[in-house]
């Protein structure tokens, strides 16, 4: 169909006449007239009776009219839709994140993000490091949020936020909390901790064997990190973890920091895109807002 016909078709019944149309749409009378006969003709349909000098439309040009308000209404919401998309206010986010920042840190940046951009849709997956980087790559994710080792991954770009301390952390009635030990005790007890592919287990493992130790024993094992400090708060075993996460239940006397003399480490948390790519506009707003609210933890 000549959309161009149908459109000018469309503008003389809205604007009332061919004079009209032709000043709305800066085109001459005699070519409003031309091009709509010419759509008739490829139609094979009359739209317009002459009344003496008035157009009425024929009962196939009222019902076209319909349909051709239906359709440039719609091409309307597409245009409105790529302006707001362009903008940053519409579009769908896929985001994916490691533990330690799906639990502790995205529920207020999230939150703050919707309350500006209502209309973009988010939709966030929390999984442990090596999945998280799994969904980045195989585009089934646009951002992922990390909290680790501060490892590197071909074809990922790494904005790293901040850092903060990684932890031994026991019961308050364990015989070493608040103690200063050496770390082959500590890795004498049975930890609780994620499942394999969390970067925080393997890191554990990576300083048993840098110092020559047996690698730690993993007395329970979890698929999530609240329920690996929890385990701990009931009074078994031990956990590595990132400050972030339990320096509250220190402070308050829930768990108490075991000091293990020669190890002070550092957990890194990023944004991690696709290295060399290029945000949507809604998922490059969360990212600065993110960037911001980092900047205050530092």
């Amino acid at each position: 169909m000549n959309l161009h016909g149908l459109r000018l078709f469309h503008a003389i019944v809205r604007y009332g006449g061919v004079t009209r149309a032709a000043e709305e749409l800066n085109i001459s009378q005699p070519a409003v007239s031309s091009q709509v006969k010419r759509f008739e003709r490829e139609l094979g349909i009359p739209l317009f009776a002459s009344e003496g000098r008035r157009l009425v439309l024929t009962d196939a040009g009222m019902q076209l009219t319909g349909y051709a308000e239906r359709l440039f209404m719609l091409e309307q919401d597409v245009e409105n839709f790529v302006q707001d998309f362009r903008a940053g206010k519409k579009g769908l986010i896929r985001l994916t994140a490691t533990y330690l920042p799906s639990n502790f840190l995205l529920p207020g940046w999230i939150a703050r993000f919707k309350q500006m951009h209502e209309d973009v849709e988010l939709v966030v997956s929390t999984t442990n490091t090596r999945m998280a980087f799994d969904q980045l790559l195989r585009y089934e994710a646009e951002i992922a949020v990390y909290g680790g080792s501060g490892i590197t991954h071909s074809g990922v770009h790494w904005d790293e936020l901040f850092e903060d301390e990684m932890w031994f952390v026991v019961h308050p009635d364990h015989p070493y909390a608040g103690k200063e030990i050496e770390l082959r005790e500590m890795v004498a007890e049975p930890f609780i901790m994620r499942e394999e592919g969390s970067a925080t287990r393997e890191r554990l493992v990576s300083l048993c064997t840098t110092n020559n130790l047996a690698a730690p024993r993993i007395a329970l094992q979890f698929n999530g990190l609240n329920e690996t400090i929890s385990a701990v708060k009931a009074g078994y075993g031990a956990n590595f973890i990132s400050s972030l996460v339990v320096k509250e239940d220190v402070q308050q006397g829930r768990l108490a920091r075991v000091f293990v003399r020669g190890v002070q480490l550092k957990n890194t948390v990023a944004v991690c895109t696709r290295a060399g790519e290029v945000l949507s506009p809604a998922a490059q707003h969360l990212v600065e807002l993110i960037r911001q609210e980092a900047s205050l933890m530092k």
